[in-house]
């Protein structure tokens, strides 16, 4: 039977997709053919039921009206064939009759038997089950995690059947073809490959006629009763959970069924995507390849997706390796790769070298500084007189073991400017509504080991003294070289001072430790001449480079010089902390 294209509206359309394929038992009005033109595109279904023997068409041959689009074995040639073998058979007998009319009733009993079988035979021929492969899954191969079916199961078209999962996603493989599922060839845990046969289905044309044949063999009473048997079984079977002997898998197949439940319908998902190029059939595959279909780049004309677009995504999500989050092991710096630097012509010889554990732990935190708006604000404090006092402190300071350096002055003065200026002991809040101030200032203090930067912690530093504050110092950064900071040692700060000391430098541009807003970098201090407007002449005096960068979207630069100064004068003179 040949299934002609109907009016079309136009002169001619484009062929666009062929939703079926030489072998497939098709309904009638299943679509079979997509057409496209300029303006608009139509399914062409089909005009009757049958198994496809021909697709007389391509994908983008040009259609008209009345032209043959795929040839069918209809249902109705089939039983004009059984018919004419029944026909022919009974002629026989009826020829046999005649010639032998001498045989009484005995004989002719046994020829309408005869007849019966010979009848049935077609029907036995047509009833051959179909074995099936899997088509292509993306990978080598995958598990079968899930068998949604069971052996006598009714399935139609593209139902779901077995759930196949790699190492990167999963999918559900659909019946090929509406039937009954005679054998399953695979079991849950197999591993699977492409092509390989996993199950054998009689197609609902040839289970009727299988059936039709079993009861042609027998006479009726018989019938009758095993018809009531099977009948009663089959109830008995509906009313009772499918298991397979393994309570796992039952409860896998409980589990399928909760999530065939909760899928959208076909037109939830049309209504959802109304933006999306792709017909009912398309869209119906997708839902059951569990595919968000607006992520899937369609080929066709006009970019409509195709089941092919579905199954190359599919494909593409099984083989693509997700990222993997950032750890120790591996760190990502959010840059474009290296170029290739293997040709020493060009960037000569090249060495590597592993990166210590603190450098890489530190790497993801030194990224967050690509995020802040930061400036910095540079200063001066003349430490003269601070200076002399400590030179007549740290005497008493070295008898009891306690290292005296003026960084024990920088953290005092320091800890006292952020009281009296609170915004910069202070974080920004997740959604930049609202500053978060910190009622205690804990101080981190970077401290240079072998292995690179490290900011222990002191706590409470409001509440201290010069000596308590030194003493501290000291043992953290014994603790930091030794490489025995806890981790509770290193968490807490809300300001940050980095000190270079005697490493050189005149000033620098500290990164802010985010989440804080502000980390003030000190540099060594030098003998500078400065004028004193008193004695009317230059001075030697001992001044200290001061660095303070600061999170713009909290602090303003107004601020942060008044800051900036207020530390210096605290500095130049100890003894305002007093006041």
């Amino acid at each position: 039977m040949d299934i002609k294209a109907p009016d079309l509206g136009v002169d001619s359309a484009e062929v666009s997709e062929i939703m079926v394929e030489v072998g497939d038992v098709i309904a009638k009005d299943d679509n079979i053919i997509l057409l496209e033109s300029d303006k608009a595109s139509v399914e062409v279904p089909s005009s009757a039921a049958g198994k496809v023997t021909k697709i007389s068409v391509a994908i983008g041959d040009q259609v008209s009206e009345g032209m043959v689009l795929i040839e069918l074995e209809s249902e109705a040639d089939s039983a004009e064939e059984s018919s004419d073998s029944a026909s022919d058979a009974d002629q026989k007998a009826d020829d046999e009759k005649d010639t032998n009319v001498a045989p009484e009733t005995e004989s002719a009993a046994e020829a309408k038997p005869a007849a019966t079988e010979s009848s049935a035979k077609p029907a036995s021929n047509a009833g051959k089950a179909t074995t099936h492969a899997l088509p292509d899954l993306g990978v080598d191969e995958a598990q079968v995690s899930e068998i949604m079916v069971s052996v006598g199961d009714i399935v139609s078209a593209e139902q779901s059947i077995l759930l196949i999962e790699s190492d990167k996603a999963s999918v559900e493989v659909p019946a090929p073809v509406a039937g009954k599922v005679e054998k399953i060839l695979v079991e849950a845990g197999d591993m699977v490959a492409n092509g390989q046969d996993f199950i054998i289905i009689v197609s609902d044309a040839d289970t009727s006629d299988s059936q039709d044949s079993a009861l042609a063999k027998s006479d009726d009473n018989v019938s009758k009763d095993n018809v009531s048997k099977d009948s009663a079984d089959k109830d008995d079977s509906a009313a009772q959970p499918k298991t397979t002997g393994e309570p796992k898998q039952a409860a896998k197949t409980d589990t399928a069924a909760s999530k065939t439940d909760s899928k959208l319908t076909e037109t939830q998902v049309n209504e959802k995507l109304v933006d999306v190029y792709a017909g009912p059939a398309v869209r119906k595959l997708a839902r059951q390849l569990g595919v968000d279909i607006s992520q899937v780049t369609g080929s066709a004309v006009n970019e409509r997706i195709l089941k092919e677009d579905l199954f190359a995504h599919v494909k593409e999500s099984l083989t693509t390796q997700k990222a993997a989050p950032a750890s120790s092991g591996t760190i990502s710096s959010g840059l474009p790769k290296l170029p290739d630097m293997s040709n020493t012509e060009i960037w000569g010889e090249t060495d590597t070298q592993d990166l210590s554990r603190l450098q890489k732990v530190s790497i993801p935190q030194l990224n967050y500084n690509t995020l802040l708006p930061q400036v910095t604000q540079f200063d001066l404090s003349d430490i003269t007189e601070t200076e002399k006092l400590r030179g007549e402190l740290k005497g008493g300071m070295k008898s009891e073991g306690i290292g005296f350096t003026i960084l024990a002055f920088v953290v005092k003065a320091t800890a006292y400017a952020l009281t009296q200026h609170p915004r910069f002991n202070s974080h920004l809040s997740d959604d930049n509504t609202q500053v978060i101030l910190r009622k205690s200032v804990n101080m981190g203090i970077a401290v240079a080991t072998d292995d690179g930067l490290i900011v222990p912690v002191i706590k409470n530093v409001q509440d201290k003294g010069l000596k308590q504050i030194a003493i501290e110092i000291g043992e953290l950064a014994v603790k930091a070289r030794d490489k025995k900071l806890t981790t509770k040692d290193l968490q807490g700060a809300s300001f940050t001072i980095s000190s270079q000391g005697n490493l050189g430098g005149t000033a620098f541009t500290p990164l802010v430790n985010w989440p804080q807003v502000g980390i003030l970098g000190v540099s060594e201090a030098s003998m500078q001449p400065r004028w004193d407007a008193k004695t009317q002449s230059f001075e030697p005096r001992l001044m200290l480079p001061l660095s303070l960068s600061y999170d713009h979207r909290v602090i303003n630069g107004a601020d942060a010089a008044v800051f900036t100064r207020y530390i210096a004068t605290l500095l130049a003179d100890p003894r305002r902390i007093l006041i």
